[in-house]
C-alpha cells in the first residue's frame, strides 16, 4: 500500500464516488482508481485532488517531499 492511499480513499468519500472526484479534479475515473495502487502521484494530480476536495485533502500529504504544509519551514 503507499504512504498516500488512505488520502485518496479520503477524497473518495469526502466526493462520494471514484467518479465524482475525477470529475471534480479534471481527470479521469481510471486515473483515480490508478492512483489507489500507484507507486507515486505527480504534484499536478496532488493539486487537483486538494482543489477538489476544497483543501480537505491537502497537497503536503500527497506529495510531502514538494509540499510543505504550512507553517512548516
Amino acid at each position: 500500500m503507499t504512504h498516500f492511499r488512505p488520502h485518496i480513499e479520503r477524497a473518495i468519500d469526502l466526493l462520494g464516488s471514484q467518479a465524482k472526484l475525477a470529475e471534480a479534479a479534471k481527470c479521469s475515473q481510471q486515473q483515480i482508481s490508478y492512483l489507489l495502487r500507484a507507486p507515486s502521484i505527480t504534484a499536478e494530480m496532488a493539486l487537483a485532488i486538494e482543489a477538489a476536495t476544497g483543501g480537505q485533502v491537502s497537497k503536503s500529504v500527497l506529495r510531502p517531499d514538494i509540499f510543505q504544509e504550512r507553517g512548516a519551514a
